[in-house]
């Protein structure tokens, strides 16, 4: 196997009885596929429960991927289902999930930015605060502001219109300016607060 083979290809060797190529594709986007679940769930052990389900399912269901859209779209959508389970787990759950007042210990969202003390805190504000915004806003928000998928995958992940991509960022920025509570709702979060994934 060549290294580093396209996503496609390691499916194709997948299906025709190379296991090892599975592995490679775990291992390529496993980083990737907890940070998406973290920042939707807000929670180290559901992110590690949801990825885990992402990659069962992906394990599944790869015989169904056809290549109409990437491999990393499709398991994108295959993530985001797997944070949608947990979140509905939730709701069934009768004991209420808060947000941790500021007196509390923050909740562990990963490594703090590199030399951004600032961008840091900030990042802990915004972490809290997209727990308290609207799910599908949340999801939005973290494909493209937190991954930087393009609003045209965003929604073929999500099997929505790009216009409605379009007005859940827009929405979802305004929220979450809202929960943070920034004094003008219009205003997006500072620059450093949503670290992108090429920024880590």
């Amino acid at each position: 196997m060549t290294d580093p083979e396209r996503d496609e290809e390691l499916v194709r060797l997948y299906l025709a009885g190379d296991e090892h190529a599975f592995s490679v594709l775990v291992e390529r986007h496993q980083t990737r596929v907890f940070n998406v679940a973290l920042r939707v769930l807000g929670d180290p052990d559901d992110a590690r429960d949801a990825a885990q389900d992402a990659f069962l399912s992906m394990l599944r269901k790869l015989s169904q991927f056809r290549g109409d859209s990437a491999f990393t779209t499709w398991l994108h959508r295959v993530t985001v289902n797997s944070c949608y389970d947990i979140l509905r787990k939730r709701r069934r759950q009768p004991v209420l999930r808060l947000i941790a007042d500021e007196d509390d210990p923050a909740p562990d969202i990963g490594p703090p930015l590199p030399d951004h003390a600032d961008a840091a805190v900030d990042s802990i504000d915004v972490a809290r605060a997209l727990q308290v915004i609207p799910e599908e806003y949340r999801v939005t928000l973290v494909l493209a502001d937190v991954q930087d998928l393009p609003y045209e995958e965003i929604a073929r992940v999500l099997d929505v219109p790009v216009g409605t991509v379009k007005s859940r960022v827009h929405r979802g920025r305004i929220a979450l300016a809202r929960a943070m509570g920034l004094a003008e709702p219009s205003r997006e979060p500072s620059p450093g607060a949503l670290p992108s994934e090429r920024e880590r």
